[in-house]
Formats: structure tokens, C-alpha cells, sequence
């Protein structure tokens, strides 16, 4: 399965109509200043999940509208989680944050018991408890090939620059990397 394209959810009226209050939101847009994986924003991010599980679930069946509106929500947790634990003492972010995103999304939008599920428990398997719908499923499947795609241009330039430098200190002879 592919992931959509940039912006591909501009053009599709049916996914706009579904979620359009919460992209304009200012508490949504707010996103934009936390970085999630990689160099990608929380708020990119939110809606490249939002949209693959939302297509997921028009496809193969599931609830598109609690999959697009969870999808969006699913990590509204409004912080930086790269120095969370620093600044909070809180070092259980990956278990901590859904319950999170779901009272900040609650206090803004009306969530449906199924939009609530989905962002609660979108971080199965790390947490224990599995999503009860397609749509949740949607959201943790699309959430965890998201975060992927989203990390693989680090990746590459950490392993470009640890190429380098294995060049630099042997002078490009072979041997055995440490």
C-alpha cells in the first residue's frame, strides 16, 4: 500500500468535508510547531495518517469519517516530546500521550465513542489494550507506516554521514567497522 501523495487530500472533497473543522482549527494548526519524526511536524504528520486510514477504510471497509477525524487527533498532545521528559519528568510518553491527545481533542471537537477509541489506543502494541474497530486498526497501521516513512530520510543521512566518516578515518580501505 502507498502512501499519499502530498497535499493529495486537498482534492478529494468527500475526506475535506469530513474533517475541514479540525484542519482550520488553531489548536490543530498549533501543531505545526512540533516536530515528530524525523523533520516531519506533528500536524504532517496527523494528516498522513489521517488520509491513509481514511482510504484504508474506503477501500477495505471501516468508518472513513472516524478513521479521517481520529486519524487527525490521534496525537494532539499539544508538546514537544522530544524534551517532555526533561521538562516534565514524564518518561513514559509513548504509553502517556493518546490518553493525552484524546482530553485535548475532547476539550475542542465532538468525538464520537469510536474516534475516541481509535486515538486512546493507537499505540497498540506499545500499550496493551487493541483498537475495537477497523477504523482504530486504520489509524495504528497508518500511524506506524507513517512514523516509518517519516524517519527513513534521517536514517539515511545519519547512515551517509557515518559512511563518510568510515572513508575519512581508513582511507576508504576495507576492514571491520566497530
Amino acid at each position: 500500500m502507498e502512501m499519499p501523495e502530498a497535499n493529495e487530500y486537498i482534492n478529494d472533497p468527500e475526506y475535506m468535508e469530513c474533517v475541514s473543522d479540525i484542519l482550520d482549527h488553531p489548536v490543530f494548526q498549533s501543531m505545526d510547531q512540533y516536530i515528530q519524526h524525523g523533520t516531519t511536524t506533528c500536524k504532517c504528520h496527523c494528516i498522513q495518517v489521517s488520509y491513509l486510514a481514511y482510504t484504508w477504510c474506503k477501500r477495505f471497509g471501516g468508518n472513513w469519517r472516524s478513521a479521517a477525524r481520529a486519524g487527525l487527533l490521534h496525537d494532539l498532545f499539544l508538546y514537544d516530546w522530544h524534551t517532555h521528559a526533561r521538562e516534565t519528568g514524564d518518561h513514559f510518553h509513548g504509553f502517556t500521550h493518546p490518553r493525552t491527545a484524546m482530553e485535548n481533542a475532547k476539550q475542542y471537537f465532538e468525538l464520537t465513542e469510536e474516534e475516541k477509541d481509535a486515538i486512546l489506543r493507537h499505540m497498540w502494541p506499545l500499550t496493551p489494550v487493541p483498537p475495537s474497530t477497523r477504523a482504530g486498526y486504520a489509524v495504528t497501521f497508518a500511524d506506524k507506516m507513517c512514523c516509518v516513512e517519516e524517519t527513513k530520510a534521517t536514517v539515511r543521512r545519519l547512515a551517509a554521514v557515518a559512511g563518510a566518516y568510515f572513508i575519512w578515518t581508513t582511507g576508504g580501505r576495507k576492514g571491520k567497522i566497530l
